[in-house]
């Protein structure tokens, strides 16, 4: 399933509706997308040369980073996923092996075209399902009745009036073992081998007993799985983690080397930045679905650098990512927005969720303005968390309201400034305790 072609400015508008600011951002990110619009109208000899221009994000946390990277992922229909820098390190060492992110990108892109093509199918596997069921269903007749005796139960089965009338179904049930034979790192795509291989000799069919309901839920998906061509499916997965994944790593910063000794564990930072340097690149990644090349995935880097700086990083590793741009801490206004701009802001949500409890929850102008500053007070006073803030406040807040939303029902909750203040007075006249729970 392609993407529309948007325009920088289109996606920008679109970031706009989840996003409050970080206007330089979203644009950098909105040039990247539209860049590789434009790389699919070149010559196939063109193209190949054409690598995306990384990204590094610079700004405190809970100001926008993951879900501008994420939001845009799912703007492009892109496979995407996030991973912490941080947990990698030197091949040999602790950690993991950073091939594995290519690995986890073809499968994000595998499992979405499967999705998307089980949706193509779906119809024709609750058929089958169905005809399935009635299979199960039908006792033994006579050949002139059996016809009429299966169109009776089918019209039951589509009424929903036989959910609860148990069948015996075969279900699939994989006996592989655990290969958890090996410790070392550069092992994952061995065992991994080894899994797909020792699978089906280890998996078999089972008669289980279970009622039409969930008899229903097994066969469809047992039909899907046979209606989806697999083959391609994995093909165009592998295609499309290639041309428009995008790798989204967290916590940059924290395998910057601060020093220029090369001793302690600078030596290991070093060796982890090294380590995804050739993935940065463009290499060529052995998975369960063959070669992949991470040469056109875009990486976006993200990190606060309140210690570090992007200089500190590897010279190799800086010049794989050009594109540098300074996210702008959120001010009380932003956090104002933020409360209520975005198509699924924060209060929307808790609106909702309290109204699934028949409880109408008004939060007054007066009231909002007052939780954002109390979070931007929050904020300045303790660790600046950003965003985050105003979901810790929101839930002190609201706390004694959720909890007895089931005694509430059909009532009419008002929060207003004083309400907000009443609540958490005492917690902001304590700055130790304010600062640790809030």
């Amino acid at each position: 399933m392609s993407a529309p072609a948007y325009t920088p400015r289109e996606v920008v508008a679109e970031l706009d509706r989840y996003i409050v600011g970080q206007g330089a951002a979203k644009r950098s990110v909105a040039i990247a997308l539209r860049n590789r619009w434009r790389r699919r109208q070149l010559s196939a000899e063109l193209r190949r040369e054409v690598v995306p221009a990384n990204i590094i994000l610079i700004g405190p946390t809970g100001v926008g980073k993951t879900e501008i990277a994420r939001r845009l992922a799912r703007l492009a229909n892109a496979p995407f996923i996030k991973v912490e820098a941080s947990k990698f390190t030197e091949v040999g060492y602790v950690g993991r092996d950073v091939d594995s992110i290519m690995r986890d990108l073809v499968e994000a892109a595998v499992a979405t075209v499967r999705e998307e093509r089980a949706v193509s199918v779906r119809v024709a596997a609750q058929r089958a399902a169905e005809d399935r069921i009635v299979d199960l269903l039908l006792p033994t007749a006579a050949p002139e009745t059996r016809e009429e005796s299966r169109r009776a139960l089918r019209r039951l089965v589509r009424e929903g009036s036989l959910e609860e009338r148990e069948v015996d179904v075969e279900v699939a049930q994989s006996r592989a073992p655990v290969l958890n034979l090996f410790g070392g790192q550069g092992m994952e795509s061995l065992e991994m081998n080894l899994r797909d291989a020792l699978g089906g000799v280890f998996s078999k069919r089972e008669r289980r007993r279970v009622t039409v309901r969930e008899a229903r839920k097994i066969l469809e998906a047992e039909e899907v799985e046979r209606l989806v061509d697999r083959e391609s499916a994995e093909r165009e997965g592998v295609e499309r983690a290639q041309e428009s994944g995008i790798v989204f790593l967290d916590e940059i910063d924290k395998i910057a080397s601060r020093n220029a000794s090369g001793a302690g564990p600078d030596v290991s930072r070093e060796g982890v930045q090294r380590d995804l340097l050739p993935l940065v690149e463009g290499t060529t990644v052995n998975t369960r679905y063959g070669q992949v090349s991470s040469d056109h995935v875009l990486f976006i880097a993200a990190g606060a650098f309140h210690v570090a700086k992007p200089s500190d990083l590897i010279p190799e590793l800086q010049g794989r990512f050009p594109v540098r741009v300074q996210l702008d801490a959120l001010s009380e206004g932003d956090l104002l927005r933020i409360l209520t701009e975005p198509e699924h802001a924060l209060l929307k949500q808790h609106q909702a969720l309290l109204n699934a409890e028949g409880v109408e929850l008004e939060i007054t102008p007066d009231g909002v303005a007052e939780l954002a500053r109390v979070a931007a007070e929050l904020n300045r006073s303790g660790e600046n968390i950003g965003a985050r803030r105003l979901t810790t406040v929101i839930e002190r807040v609201l706390e004694e309201i959720s909890f007895t939303a089931p005694e509430r029902q059909g009532t009419h909750v008002v929060v207003d400034a004083g309400t907000v203040k009443g609540t958490l007075a005492p917690l902001l006249g304590r700055e130790d305790l304010a600062r640790y729970v809030l």
